[in-house]
């Protein structure tokens, strides 16, 4: 007879197995450009190491992404997406000009319909290049016949999510923001109460006026939702997948939600069985740095480095902050390192090294590093917990304050207002990062918090992406309360009946009181007459 497999032997064979039935897998990506395809890009290079197959979809006019790679196959649409360099400077540039004009009622306004407008163009292409694409018999045909076994997307734009629903294909989010706002919200219940609305810069302790505030940016939402994404996104899903279609329902179907935050960032809040947190999944250990860069910064000496990058949308600030913010950094015993394109500031100490590009990650880990002066994108703020390193914020556009907000809740940043920023604030925000105990301390207990899991994140993400893969979906952890009305959701029929019936039941009830009474009365009064 031959020998039983002892468990262990078992288990490793079957686990080979398992992991056996998805290698070369074959994943459609249809990414967000600009910064969010950072992000995306270090998903695509780990599927790649893990033996699958990569195909990007990409407009003629890409920024970030790039034709060729060695970690995927692109497709080249002849669409524009309409995200270049040269718009969003103009928007940055735009923005910057109405937040240092004053802090008007007005000039809020001003900068909310300039968002809105700025986003509805941008959905607008989007609608406008998926058009193309489902037109496009000859490539509709070829992706269909490529067999893919998942669409991976970001849903900031709704481009991936239609397709993948129009090819048939199990969806995966790579996500922080829908086109309707920010993720969980359009699947796990958020009760106003204690679920601070994005960019409320309100916590999960609100008082009276607080949840005041918060139902307020809720309607904020709810017109955004009707101005930018509804016009764009319900004639197509009307036009393409029926009447009775509501396209954010193309949304809540998605497998598996890959969120790149978690509740060492976020506030506690109901989830879903299908969300699943990596926030940090593209954190890393530094490697080190050249030797001119690392000499540099060694002659810091106990005093430490500073970093500074505003990230790559922000490539030239006003002339006049860059000269208080070199004039700030003069007057430190720090070696400042920062990522500066455009005139080199009069100001500038000799302590300070401008560059073009840096390795932000590697800087962060390195043990010298006192300090990270960003502008509060989310990829730069996970590196920085990941790594413990403060920061002073320089937050500028989009979610940036509301990053930075939850840093400076949680104790770990400084944050300015670009409007109103000069070499005296500046500095004052530097020292007691630098010089206060609490805020690396605080950091670092984030950091200890982030890296103390189970599964790290990035195997957390490519086990689920494998799973949809293996299993063709995950209806199982999927809700279908989506396809239910607001009327239906809230049981608000239910109560409707049950107060019906009861009402029923009183009626009833004192109808037959009132015959009773007239019968037994009634009769008396009669004998006694």
């Amino acid at each position: 007879a031959s020998e039983m497999l002892p468990p262990t032997s078992l288990s490793l064979l079957l686990l080979l197995l398992c992991s056996s039935l998805v290698n070369g897998g074959k994943v459609l990506v249809y990414p967000f450009d600009g910064s969010h395809w950072i992000n995306m890009k270090v998903l695509i290079e780990e599927l790649h190491a893990r033996g699958h197959e990569l195909t990007v979809l990409r407009p003629a006019d890409s920024w970030y992404i790039k034709a060729e790679s060695p970690h995927y196959k692109s497709i080249t649409l002849k669409s524009s997406a309409g995200v270049d360099k040269e718009t969003l400077g103009v928007y940055v540039t735009r923005t910057l000009k109405m937040r240092r004009e004053g802090a008007s009622l007005w000039s809020h306004l001003r900068l909310e319909y300039d968002l809105m407008e700025f986003f509805y163009q941008i959905h607008k292409r989007v609608v406008e290049m998926i058009v193309e694409m489902f037109e496009d018999a000859e490539l509709m045909q070829s992706l269909r016949d490529a067999n893919y076994d998942l669409v991976l997307t970001d849903p900031a734009g709704g481009g991936g999510v239609l397709l993948a629903h129009r090819l048939g294909l199990p969806l995966v989010l790579n996500v922080r923001w829908t086109v309707q706002g920010e993720g969980h919200e359009a699947i796990a219940p958020s009760p106003l109460s204690y679920v601070p609305k994005a960019m409320s810069e309100l916590t999960d302790k609100m008082t009276f006026f607080q949840r005041v505030k918060n139902v307020l940016f809720f309607v904020l939402t709810q017109l955004r939702i009707k101005y930018v994404a509804d016009p764009n996104y319900k004639p197509f899903v009307h036009r393409y997948f029926g009447s009775d279609v509501h396209y954010m329902e193309l949304f809540q179907a998605a497998d598996i939600w890959l969120m790149r935050n978690d509740f060492v960032f976020e506030f506690p809040r109901p989830t879903m069985p299908n969300v699943i947190y990596m926030s940090g999944f593209q954190c890393k250990p530094s490697k080190p740095l050249s030797q001119e860069l690392e000499d540099f910064v060694q002659s810091s000496g106990e005093h430490g480095v500073i970093i500074m990058t505003l990230g790559t949308l922000v490539e030239k600030l006003p002339e006049d902050i860059v000269e208080d913010i070199a004039a700030a950094f003069a007057q430190l015993p720090q070696k400042v390192i920062w990522r500066h394109k455009g005139k080199k500031p009069s100001t500038l100490g000799n302590n300070t090294l401008l560059m073009d590009w840096l390795p932000q990650n590697d800087l962060l880990g390195h043990p010298k590093t006192r300090l990270f002066v960003a502008h509060g994108g989310t990829n730069g703020v996970q590196e920085a917990i990941y790594h413990g390193v403060p920061l002073v914020g320089l937050p500028l556009m989009f979610d940036q304050q509301d990053n930075f907000f939850r840093m400076k809740v949680k104790g770990v940043a400084k944050v300015l207002d670009i409007a109103t920023v000069n070499k005296d604030n500046f500095l004052e925000a530097l020292k007691e990062v630098l010089y206060q105990p609490s805020y690396r301390e605080n950091m670092k207990t984030l950091s200890n918090l982030q890296r103390d899991q189970p599964i790290k994140p990035m195997d957390q993400a490519m086990f689920w992406i494998e799973f949809v893969m293996r299993h063709k979906g995950a209806k199982h952890l999927r809700t279908e309360s989506y396809k239910m009305s607001a009327i239906q959701y809230h049981s608000i029929d239910v109560l409707a009946f049950l107060l019906a019936l009861v009402l029923l039941i009183l009626a009833v009830f004192t109808a037959v009181l009132k015959f009773l009474w007239r019968r037994l009365f009634g009769r008396s009064k009669v004998k006694r007459e």
